[in-house]
């Protein structure tokens, strides 16, 4: 693997772990709802969804 998708897998993680700080988290923790499902539900299935794509598009660059 290049160097510079390692940089990247290492940063989406850095991003990751700052996006799931508790902090961060506690944002969404709200009485709203989105199609009857919690906030803070949807925005962890949204991140992990989101990182998951992005980590396939760079591994997939990497086959290349």
């Amino acid at each position: 693997m290049k160097k510079r998708h390692e940089q990247k897998l290492i940063l989406l993680s850095i991003g990751l772990l700052i996006a799931f700080s508790i902090p961060i988290s506690l944002l969404f923790n709200s009485e709203k709802e989105v199609l009857g499902y919690p906030m803070i539900l949807i925005y962890v299935f949204a991140v992990w969804m989101i990182s998951i794509i992005i980590s396939f598009v760079i591994v997939k660059k990497y086959d290349e």
